[in-house]
């Protein structure tokens, strides 16, 4: 079945059939993602969207703040651009910093990182985009610590990064947060479903 690129009003459950449905979905989605994430460095976990990630996302939303069918549009507009549109990968990724202290400083040193993700295929570099509606990093130079970046493969890319057993890496060249991780087989293989 090809892919989906983006989530529709008829894709979202009506409240009561997902209260129904919902305890399992989220078993399904937690087991889902557990192949679709990577921790570079210390305190960065990047977690790679889908269209299933992204309508669970929606629905949730529409679960937590019940704001009725009027939410919807609203929330289709905010996450259907984190939806992989068949040539990229697209992530989520989260500075996690439990003391709100030491949040702050590191923070504080983190403007500009979103335009520092990469991927690295077979030594080739993917430069990762940030989204383009949003600015994630203030005037004072403070990175925001959720992130959101595109990584736009060529033809060539994709089919390197779909091998089996691809060595490929993710990380970020900031010059405070320099990081890098070979991605597991299970992930690369997960994420290789994305292109198409």
């Amino acid at each position: 079945m090809p892919n989906r690129h983006a989530v529709t009003v008829a894709d979202i459950l009506p409240r009561a059939d997902y209260a129904r449905v919902r305890p399992e979905q989220r078993r399904r989605m937690a087991a889902l993602k557990r192949t679709r994430r990577l921790e570079v460095g210390p305190h960065i976990t990047f977690y790679f969207e889908s269209f299933d990630t992204m309508r669970h996302q929606v629905q949730e939303m529409c679960w937590i703040e019940n704001g009725g069918p009027e939410q919807i549009p609203d929330e289709l507009a905010a996450y259907n651009p984190l939806i992989p549109q068949g040539d990229e990968l697209v992530a989520t990724f989260m500075i996690e910093i439990d003391d709100p202290d030491r949040r702050k400083r590191i923070l504080s040193d983190l403007g500009g990182i979103e335009e520092s993700a990469f991927i690295k295929v077979f030594g080739e570099t993917v430069p990762g985009i940030p989204e383009t509606d949003q600015d994630r990093t203030s005037a004072d130079g403070k990175a925001s610590s959720v992130q959101f970046v595109h990584f736009r493969f060529t033809p060539e890319q994709i089919a390197r990064f779909r091998t089996p057993g691809a060595e490929v890496v993710l990380g970020l060249s900031h010059p405070h947060y320099g990081h890098m991780a070979v991605m597991p087989e299970a992930v690369r293989a997960a994420l290789a479903e994305d292109f198409g």
